[in-house]
């Protein structure tokens, strides 16, 4: 028969996890081997770390993998979350096994590296480190034990690095659109024009929702008000439709009972469109690219050539200001932060911002003044 296996260790995936109580003190965390005996080694270690700090009043020692998942458990409802777990993800093999009081711009230096090689750009490493410097942070601060200690004694000061290879806006053409539309599915053409003339971030775009659309029947047309919770910045966002974003909200009508853009395949119920940053995008930019050189003869742009989702953005903000559209209207038309209240319009304010965002495609409707206040639809 083979020996037994100290209680509190079970294997998943090939890893021994540790699950014990130890004195009123919990322990659930990987030991990072697939070998019973050092398992058995790791979790003597920790549970005589855990009878110590009781006995001695010394902090407990907690690995930054246990406080990944704490961050994770504690923020579900952080709009950026599935971004933060994909970063800590990457860290998880370089700062995983590491006791918290470990975690500092030295250990961080070999993530970094392996990141540079890989060819991420400086903004997304950056990306990471805040995520490690907020867990450290609270890890210092708020997340308190049993004993009333905090996780960390004091967090370590982790730098950001400078930004030399950040990628410049690649506005589109006229041109360059036609040809971009032409070469993407229908459904993808349909969000991309809609994106080109409202300015919507992606995610804005592919989680439009009917029941955010406001009628304002003065003028002819309706607006959306995507909640809070739906936008980066953290304020309701007023989407103004041109002629353009209209029709094409129009012709999405009936496809799908919540969603403003779905998609049908092979011959199943219309699913909303999750991203619009996918393998279809990239094949039809590079072919569109192909097509430019053709009627050109030159080589194509190399930002056409890569051209990306938010670059619609950059784009209509480059029209609106290329007509223009004042700084502040560009602000409340790209759903920019600011100090002005963006989702409670008059008449007039309303009438040049839906003027403004016409100019980007050759029309200035002019409609009978009316009040008009625009508020989030209850329930």
């Amino acid at each position: 028969m083979g020996r037994k296996r100290t209680p509190g260790l079970t294997l998943r995936g090939g890893i021994w996890h540790i699950d014990k109580q130890i004195g009123g003190t919990r322990l659930r965390e990987s030991t990072d081997t697939g070998d019973l005996a050092k398992a058995e080694e790791y979790l003597a270690k920790r549970a005589n770390d855990v009878r110590e700090a009781r006995l001695y009043g010394l902090r407990q020692e907690r690995s930054f993998r246990a406080a990944a998942t704490k961050y994770l458990t504690e923020n579900t409802h952080k709009r950026s979350l599935s971004d933060d777990a994909l970063h800590l993800q990457a860290l998880d093999p370089f700062l995983g096994g590491l006791s918290l009081k470990q975690v500092h711009m030295g250990t961080l230096q070999d993530f970094i590296a392996k990141r540079r090689r890989d060819g991420v750009k400086t903004r997304t490493i950056n990306s990471a480190l805040e995520v490690v410097r907020r867990i450290l942070n609270l890890a210092a601060t708020e997340w308190i034990d049993e004993r009333g200690m905090t996780w960390l004694e004091a967090a370590p000061k982790i730098k950001l690095l400078p930004v030399h290879d950040a990628r410049p806006a690649y506005p589109l053409s006229a041109q360059e659109q036609s040809l971009l539309l032409k070469r993407l599915p229908d459904h993808l053409a349909k969000m991309a024009l809609f994106k080109v003339n409202t300015g919507c971030r992606e995610q804005e775009v592919c989680g439009l929702r009917w029941d955010w659309e406001v009628k304002v029947p003065e003028f002819d047309t309706s607006v959306f008000v995507i909640p809070a919770t739906r936008v980066k910045n953290g304020e309701e966002r007023l989407v103004v439709l041109n002629r353009v974003a209209c029709s094409v909200v129009n012709a999405q009508r009936g496809i799908h009972d919540t969603h403003v853009f779905a998609r049908t395949f092979k011959g199943r119920p219309a699913q909303p469109v999750a991203s619009m940053n996918n393998t279809a995008w990239k094949r039809a930019r590079e072919l569109a690219a192909d097509d430019l050189e053709s009627l050109t003869k030159e080589p194509a742009p190399a930002g056409f050539r890569k051209v990306r989702v938010h670059d619609l953005k950059h784009t209509f903000g480059r029209r609106l200001r290329a007509a223009g559209v004042g700084f502040e209207d560009r602000q409340d038309l790209l759903g920019h932060k600011s100090s002005r209240i963006t989702t409670h319009y008059s008449q007039a304010e309303l009438s040049n911002l839906i003027e403004a965002t016409n100019r980007v495609c050759g029309e200035s409707p002019h409609k009978t003044p009316a009040i008009t206040w625009l508020k989030r639809k209850s329930g």
